[in-house]
């Protein structure tokens, strides 16, 4: 008999806490924002202070805007200059 194996993906995941729910959201409208002005954050994602299956139980999570290239800079400070000057 072969023993059962843990596949994580087979296993359902508790729904976010209201913390990650509330940067997963966040999350989500800088990114429409941010594509409305034409710019893309390849990595942005959301960070708890334990590993994803635990995210549950996160007391809070932060969005994280990864990196990007220097053109990409330079045109987010645009929209954020050109946001400050209306």
């Amino acid at each position: 008999m072969t023993p059962a194996t843990h596949n994580p993906a087979n296993t359902p995941k508790a729904p976010p806490s209201p913390k990650v729910q509330e940067a997963l959201d966040a999350r989500d409208a800088l990114a429409a924002a941010l594509t409305r002005a034409g710019i893309q954050l390849p990595a942005m994602d959301i960070r708890t202070p334990w590993v994803d299956d635990r995210e549950a139980e996160a007391s809070y999570a932060l969005v994280h805007l990864g990196i990007c290239s220097a053109p990409v800079a330079h045109a987010l400070a645009a929209v954020i200059m050109n946001g400050l000057a209306t």
